[in-house]
């Protein structure tokens, strides 16, 4: 049952921060529905779960009506933002966490509205990862604090995936770091295998799919 996972995650969130000597209170847990129906939205709101993850425009698009009413749910695209997309993206959702270059924040900016942004930094290796790549960070959080109605909170990565938590640390070290240089308080970091080590180096946002709403299924 979904309490009982959400249940079990909190108590994980709770120990790991205790350990860190951090607050709960620091740590945003971002649900990730990529795949799971609008249903599994509500279901998790109605259990205040209050922010939400999603990877795909177009998904999110299809689901958006159904979850319209939950005025305080907020939802962050957290998927590789295509630059055609970045214009309806800044549409559907208050927080984007994978901004990687100068011209997908333009057009994000060009919508006209407020939108909270965090860079996404690729620390890994792995071609199939995407990001700014840290020598150009610089020049990007310039660029980006410099247009209008963006809000710059943080940064984002995704290290390679490994059953062993620990692989996990030193790229989020690396990226706390970066924020650090640069004055950003946000460290997008942390999935369902490794996030309690994500918490311990820092993290302000989990990015949980997997641990919250099971193995993910497709129709």
């Amino acid at each position: 049952m979904l309490s009982e996972r959400l249940q079990a995650l909190e108590e994980r969130i709770e120990r790991a921060a205790h350990r860190a000597g951090r607050r709960r209170e620091e740590i945003t847990l971002v649900a990730i529905t990529k795949v799971f129906p609008a249903a599994a939205i509500r279901e998790a709101y109605d259990l205040g779960v209050r922010h939400f993850g999603e990877n795909y425009v177009q998904e999110f698009e299809a689901k958006a009506p159904e979850v319209a009413d939950l005025d305080d749910a907020c939802f962050h695209f957290v998927g590789r933002l295509q630059s055609n997309k970045a214009r309806r993206a800044a549409e559907l959702f208050r927080v984007i966490q994978t901004v990687e270059s100068e011209k997908i924040a333009r057009k994000i900016s060009d919508l006209g509205r407020s939108v909270e942004v965090m860079l996404e930094v690729k620390l890994s290796p792995e071609q199939a990862k995407s990001g700014v790549d840290p020598a150009s960070l610089p020049a990007l959080v310039e660029a980006v604090r410099a247009l209008p109605n963006l809000h710059l909170t943080g940064l984002m990565t995704m290290p390679p995936w490994s059953d062993d938590a620990e692989q996990s640390r030193p790229y989020f070290q690396r990226l706390r770091r970066l924020a650090e240089e640069h004055g950003l308080k946000g460290l997008s970091m942390g999935m369902s295998q490794d996030f309690e080590v994500a918490i311990e180096e820092g993290a302000t946002h989990l990015r949980i799919g997997t641990a919250l709403f099971g193995p993910r299924r497709r129709a």
